[in-house]
C-alpha cells in the first residue's frame, strides 16, 4: 500500500514539473494524509496517564500511533514566506489488560484506551528557493491549539474492597497550547500542488485527579498530546 501511494505520489510531481511556466505566489488549500507518531515512554512529560498504566496494563504505547487527516489554508507573504492556518484529525482506540491480574473465571480484565487529538495550527513558513519555483523546499514554526479527549473504559480492579472488579468510564477531556515546527517539500504547479511533509508538536494536557492516576504513584495525572507527523500533501493553488 505504501509502495503503491509513494508511485501515486511520484506521477503527481512529475506531471507538476512538467509545467509549461513556473508557478506565480499563490494561495492554496492544502488536504494531507499521514501517519501520528506519539511521542515514545521515555520522552514523555512526567505524570502521563499512559506511561503509568504501562506499570499495570499490558499495552505499547507506540499502539496509538495512527492515520491522520487535515487541510490547511497557506497565504504567501511576499516571495520568500508563507503563513498557515490549518485543522487535522487523529484518533486511536488500544486494547489493554491487566498484566498481572486475572478475573475470579480466569478471564482477562480488559479495557479499551482511546485517545483524540483536534490539532489548530497556525505557522509560519520559509522558502528558501521563492514561492515561483516549481521544487519548493520549506521550513517553519508556530503554535498549535490542541484540543484532546482521552477515556478509558472497561474493567477495573478495586484493590481497596477486595480486589472487586467493576465496569466504569472515565473521560478526560481540554484545549492545550503548544509550539509545532515542521519541513517539507513540494512541487507547485500553476493550479495543483504535492508534497511531503514532517512537523512535530508538543502540548501536555490534565486530567482529573479523580478519575485518573494513583494518591501516591501518580497525584497529578496528565496526559501527553507531542509526537511526530509524516504527511503527503496534495494543494488546490488560487491567484
Amino acid at each position: 500500500m505504501f509502495k503503491k501511494t509513494l508511485g501515486s505520489f511520484a506521477l503527481a510531481s512529475a506531471c507538476l514539473l512538467a509545467a509549461p511556466a513556473a508557478a506565480h505566489a499563490q494561495q492554496t488549500l492544502n488536504f494531507s494524509l499521514g501517519y501520528f507518531t506519539v511521542r515514545g515512554e521515555d520522552a514523555r512529560a512526567v505524570g502521563d496517564q499512559i506511561a503509568f498504566d504501562r506499570t499495570f496494563l499490558s499495552f505499547n504505547t507506540s499502539d496509538f500511533n495512527g492515520a491522520t487527516v487535515g487541510g490547511e489554508w497557506l497565504v504567501p507573504l511576499g516571495d520568500y514566506f508563507e503563513g498557515g492556518a490549518g485543522v487535522s484529525f487523529s484518533r486511536k482506540t488500544v486494547p489493554s489488560v491487566y498484566t498481572d491480574f486475572t478475573d475470579t473465571t480466569g478471564a482477562e480484565i480488559e479495557q479499551q484506551l482511546r485517545l483524540r487529538i483536534v490539532p489548530i495550527d497556525f505557522t509560519f513558513r520559509v522558502l528558501p528557493l521563492g514561492q515561483t519555483e516549481p521544487f519548493q523546499p520549506y521550513f517553519g514554526a508556530g503554535v498549535g491549539i490542541f484540543n484532546w479527549r482521552y477515556s478509558e473504559t472497561g474493567d477495573f480492579i478495586d484493590f481497596a474492597n477486595n480486589n472487586n472488579v467493576f465496569r466504569a468510564t472515565y473521560v478526560g477531556t481540554g484545549t492545550n497550547a503548544g509550539p509545532v515546527v515542521l519541513g517539507g517539500v513540494r512541487f507547485a504547479g500553476q493550479s495543483a500542488s504535492a508534497g511531503f511533509e514532517v512537523r512535530y508538536q508538543k502540548a501536555t494536557g490534565t486530567l482529573s485527579s479523580a478519575d485518573f492516576g494513583d494518591p501516591v504513584l501518580n497525584p497529578t495525572p496528565k496526559i501527553d498530546l507531542g509526537g511526530w507527523t509524516y504527511q503527503f500533501t496534495a494543494g488546490v493553488r488560487f491567484r
